[in-house]
């Protein structure tokens, strides 16, 4: 039996949450250990008696019917004890026992993680600080995390896609279980070129007394939590009294002071929280931190990050399929792509997008083929290439291989 069955077992007992489960792990090192546990074994175990009780029960089918949902959904778990277990993770006061994810594997160690979080009943305000900021941050380099419900998670969601992503977006509920329903393309988006994660298991609905729970994950996985636009209670102070008991910065954005939405951020300004007024005040607090992943670049101006956020997607007409010669080069085919005017190019698109619109303008090609021509890393090729996708600038055939749908004016 497979060591991973003996964890989904473990975690998947009635009464056994996180903090449970790793104090089991506490006691016997190893869940196979708890599985083969005698009654007796588990009578000194600081734990409610229900979970106690939940150890008696050596059942196994919810741990295979957990494993056989996760190989036909593809969604990957981590436990624990796993290498690769994010270390800022580990060491919070109530870390999960495992995590289930879908999409990107990353090493959030590694990464410069800025939690985006605000109302889910915002300003218009608040919408537009929200977008900005994720796409300032996501085009800075930083690794933009956020929560996917209506609201502000969505449009910090929303405008790190369009400033390049990656996004990762942690779940109350099954990473295959769409809250709220009308953002089933936002999750399909955020699984192409980030991840959605959680500690609940495929099938798990978002019920409400997650949302707290799951709070823990989002401030702990990042370097610091930006609140966007808050009342002075509810789940973004909650997220935000996680991330200052896990010694995490916060920063936060400005609002009228008549405003009953940004009551929650003037005070936690008032207390202390950095006062942001757009990204690059958040990512010069990293630079020395990862000078290979955050550029520090000045902010975009008002109208192009306007222009960046706005819905730019055109309907397009079909791109015939050019024929491909010998070399694995296809040859030029009379086509009707949509004109990008040279002053909108810088807005809509990012540098890499613009470097593969310009390797694409002669015909299709393999990513391997952009990799090699345009010299951008297999990794942003890949994350360019699935945004403009998502903008319908370019399109993918069989054998992924790739064509544009827009023109570049020179």
């Amino acid at each position: 039996m497979s060591a991973l069955k003996y964890w989904l077992w473990l975690t998947s007992r009635k009464g056994m949450d996180a903090s449970s489960a790793l104090a089991v792990l506490d006691y016997f090192v190893t869940p196979e250990r708890a599985y083969y546990a005698e009654e007796e074994d588990c009578q000194s175990l600081p734990i409610p008696p229900a979970a106690r009780q939940g150890l008696l029960d050596k059942n196994m089918d919810r741990a295979e019917e957990i494993l056989g949902d996760c190989e036909r959904l593809g969604v990957q778990v981590m436990t624990f004890q796993d290498a690769d277990y994010p270390q800022r993770l580990r060491q919070i006061p109530d870390p999960p026992a495992v995590l289930y994810y879908k999409g990107r594997t990353f090493h959030f160690d590694e990464e410069a993680a800025i939690a985006v979080v605000g109302a889910r009943k915002p300003s218009p305000y608040g919408e537009k600080w929200a977008s900005r900021f994720g796409l300032e941050l996501a085009s800075g380099g930083a690794l933009v995390l956020s929560g996917i419900a209506e609201g502000l998670d969505a449009c910090g969601v929303r405008g790190a896609l369009k400033g390049g992503g990656p996004v990762v977006c942690v779940l109350a509920g099954g990473t295959d279980v769409v809250f709220p329903p009308q953002h089933r393309g936002l999750y399909e988006d955020v699984a192409a070129v980030g991840a959605l994660l959680s500690e609940y298991p495929p099938g798990t609905p978002h019920y409400g007394y997650h949302f707290p729970r799951r709070n823990r994950i989002l401030s702990g996985l990042s370097l610091g939590v930006l609140a966007v636009e808050c009342r002075t209670f509810g789940g973004t102070m909650n997220t935000i009294n996680h991330a200052l008991e896990q010694d995490r910065d916060v920063f936060a954005v400005p609002g009228a002071l008549d405003a009953p939405m940004s009551e929650g951020t003037n005070r936690l300004i008032q207390q202390g929280a950095k006062l942001v007024t757009c990204g690059r005040d958040i990512l010069e607090e990293y630079w020395s931190r990862f000078p290979g992943k955050l550029a520090p670049s000045a902010p975009l101006t008002p109208e192009a990050a306007q222009a960046r956020l706005a819905d730019s997607v055109r309907q397009q007409k079909p791109v015939p399929v050019p024929e491909t010669s010998a070399a694995g080069v296809s040859q030029p085919v009379q086509s009707t792509r949509t004109l990008i005017p040279r002053g909108e190019q810088k807005t809509r698109f990012t540098d890499d997008e613009l470097s593969l619109l310009a390797a694409l303008a002669a015909g299709e090609r393999s990513a391997e083929q952009l990799v090699e021509l345009t010299q951008i890393p297999a990794r942003r090729v890949l994350s360019a290439l699935t945004m403009l996708q998502v903008q319908q600038a370019v399109e993918e055939h069989p054998g992924r291989r790739f064509s544009a749908l827009v023109e570049l004016e020179e």
